[in-house]
């Protein structure tokens, strides 16, 4: 391969994990800045081996997972030890269908909708419904342990929609929550719980690929892939705690308004481009 296409650039993959935290836990699309920074600062990125954004993908939800993972311990251990029929329904079902939906139409996805086209069509709407969806909700509402299975459902037919770049997964489930009359703050507690069993099978299953053979990075690439995991977990612990700190009760519509913003500024780019 051409050294574009089996190299990695380790301030790049640092400056993409610094981003993931905060991208992932605010509702503005973590895969969607993935695309979207390189394209915009001219990074050869998008020439890199296919096999090697996926592994860089997987190292930056893997850093950011057990991150999260780690900030959520003392609320899933006690979810563990307490957990409800309806709470088990609750999770399951907002994994289910993320997870079908990934194992039908992740290829076709991944080959139609990953350019900066799509991407700004998918921060725009996304950020159209939940700017709604917050709106006409008042900011206090249902708790997240009165969640049911048909909420569940609401999270998980969101989750499924987020495999789309730009949509945020963060933003379609706070979307659902807010729809489904829960809370600001609950509304994202609900949001990082459902991300996790997500976040886990996600980085399981493309790193049992890996492990396999069929998409071993190659060994030059492995420093930056580290970088990346390091620089996603450091990103998305000290976001995580800003968060809690900073509470959950804002409006939505600066996310919103940020991302119809990005989202123009790529329509701007593309029509100067031609």
């Amino acid at each position: 391969m051409r050294p574009a296409e089996s190299a990695l650039s380790i301030r790049h993959a640092v400056a993409l994990g610094l981003l993931q935290g905060p991208a992932e836990l605010l509702p503005v699309s973590s895969s969607g800045h993935t695309t979207l920074l390189p394209w915009l600062a001219g990074w050869p990125y998008a020439e890199l081996d296919g096999e090697l954004r996926k592994s860089f993908e997987v190292a930056l939800h893997a850093g950011a997972g057990a991150a999260l993972a780690i900030d959520m311990r003392r609320e899933l251990l006690a979810q563990a030890r307490g957990m409800s029929s309806d709470r088990a329904a609750v999770m399951a079902l907002s994994l289910a269908p993320a997870a079908l939906t990934g194992f039908l139409l992740r290829a076709p996805i991944e080959r139609r909708l990953g350019g900066p086209r799509s991407v700004a069509a998918g921060l725009a709407l996304g950020a159209i419904a939940m700017a709604l969806a917050d709106a006409r909700r008042p900011a206090e509402g249902r708790a997240s342990a009165e969640a049911g299975p048909c909420d569940g459902l609401a999270l998980g037919v969101a989750q499924a929609a987020s495999l789309i770049p730009g949509v945020s997964r963060n933003g379609a489930t706070l979307t659902a929550a807010r729809v489904r009359g829960f809370s600001r703050r609950d509304a994202q507690t609900l949001s990082w719980e459902v991300a996790l069993p997500v976040l886990g099978a996600a980085s399981v299953l493309k790193g049992s690929r890996l492990l396999s053979g069929r998409g071993a990075p190659p060994p030059q690439a492995r420093p930056a892939l580290a970088a990346a995991t390091a620089s996603a977990f450091f990103s998305t612990a000290l976001s995580a705690r800003v968060l809690r700190r900073t509470g959950g009760t804002r409006s939505l519509a600066p996310y919103s308004l940020y991302r119809c913003l990005l989202a123009g500024a790529v329509m701007i780019r593309l029509r100067r481009a031609g």
